[in-house]
């Protein structure tokens, strides 16, 4: 994509607006903590590791004012605690989030166990984020080097939500498999669900595909059955929010209808993230909380209601695709295929660059 989705300046985090897409590319100017939480929770900003990068980002503002308000220590680390937890609990089910909180908070307390003044800890901070930030570009860069060997030629893909630039540091992980494989000549046309409710899909996907020049069809979400019945898909590739210890992926919800459909049709179903979206501390699936959304989601579009006053609504963000209908798993550090056994050595040296 031509444009920075997140950037870091001297006097805010600014964020492409996600809810303007496609009719307007705009950016918000977030200022403090308490707006990036804003942001995150209201999807300015949204995509596991966008929000990661965003909340390290978070961090950064946080001790920026705290240093401007000449706060005393004790009143400092409240502040500092208060805005980390506050930006912990926005979104529950993206682990990438608590991944990139983790490494800012260790490396805060490290700083502060050294007696380094505030303003140094700021400069280190500042640095963490922008270094999670430059490692999700190039893992989603080599991750698409991994998928794209996993295409056949002339291959006709369909995806689900948005898994592109818009939802990371600024490539994308399905995505950006799918854009390695069209520049190989291998991606003749992809297949965008729309995404219901919030038609990541239909506005999202199919704009960053169409802006590059990726062949793109929007199909609703309840038409994969259909076309797989007809030939018309020869491989499925999504993102993931959380993936855990035996391979369990919660992805926005609707991910495991399609991953069902491809089993029954022996069309293989693949899933990209960076190393950071493996939580080994969590054994299956059935462990991860699943965010439930605004019933406003469903019920309205645009403003307009479109369901009748008083009906109640569902309306859980994600839905969790078991391991075994999930043919491999794309990361920068290759494909992981069933039986899938992660563990706290997967990613503990991305970890270790929190407390170095």
């Amino acid at each position: 994509m031509a444009f920075d989705v997140l950037r870091l300046e001297d006097d805010a985090c600014y964020l492409i607006d996600q809810r303007a897409i496609p009719q307007r590319v705009e950016e918000v100017a977030i200022h403090t903590a308490p707006e990036m939480v804003h942001a995150i929770k209201d999807m300015i900003v949204r995509g596991a590791p966008a929000i990661g990068i965003a909340a390290a980002y978070g961090i950064v503002l946080s001790l920026r004012h705290i240093i401007k308000d000449a706060l005393p220590p004790e009143c400092a680390s409240a502040r500092f605690q208060r805005d980390l937890n506050a930006l912990r609990a926005t979104r529950p089910t993206a682990v990438n989030l608590m991944w990139a909180l983790d490494r800012m908070q260790s490396l805060y307390t490290k700083q502060q166990n050294k007696g380094s003044a505030l303003q140094a800890i700021l400069e280190r901070l500042e640095a963490e984020a922008r270094l999670i930030h430059d490692e999700d570009i190039a893992a989603n860069k080599a991750m698409g080097k991994h998928g794209a060997a996993l295409f056949p030629n002339d291959a006709r893909i369909q995806t689900h939500c948005n898994a592109g630039a818009l939802a990371t540091g600024g490539y994308g992980t399905a995505l950006g498999v799918i854009r390695e494989a069209y520049a190989q000549g291998k991606c003749s046309m992809v297949y965008a669900d729309e995404t219901r409710p919030r038609l990541q899909g239909a506005k999202l996907t199919a704009w960053e595909l169409h802006q590059d020049g990726i062949p793109v069809t929007v199909v609703t979400d309840g038409m994969s059955g259909h076309m797989m019945q007809h030939n018309m898909v020869d491989l499925v590739i999504t993102g993931a929010d959380r993936v855990v210890a035996n391979g369990d992926a919660a992805n926005k919800i609707g991910t495991y209808n399609l991953a069902l459909v491809a089993k029954a049709h022996n069309v293989p179903f693949y899933i990209a993230i960076p190393s950071s979206t493996v939580d080994p501390t969590l054994a299956t699936g059935a462990e991860i909380p699943i965010e439930e959304r605004d019933a406003s989601e469903i019920t309205h579009i645009n403003g307009v209601a479109i369901t009748p006053e008083g009906v109640p609504v569902f309306n859980p963000g994600f839905d969790v695709t078991p391991a075994h209908l999930i043919t491999g798993i794309i990361t920068e550090k290759g494909v992981f295929h069933p039986p899938y056994h992660f563990d706290a050595t997967f990613n503990a040296e991305v970890v270790a660059t929190a407390i170095a």
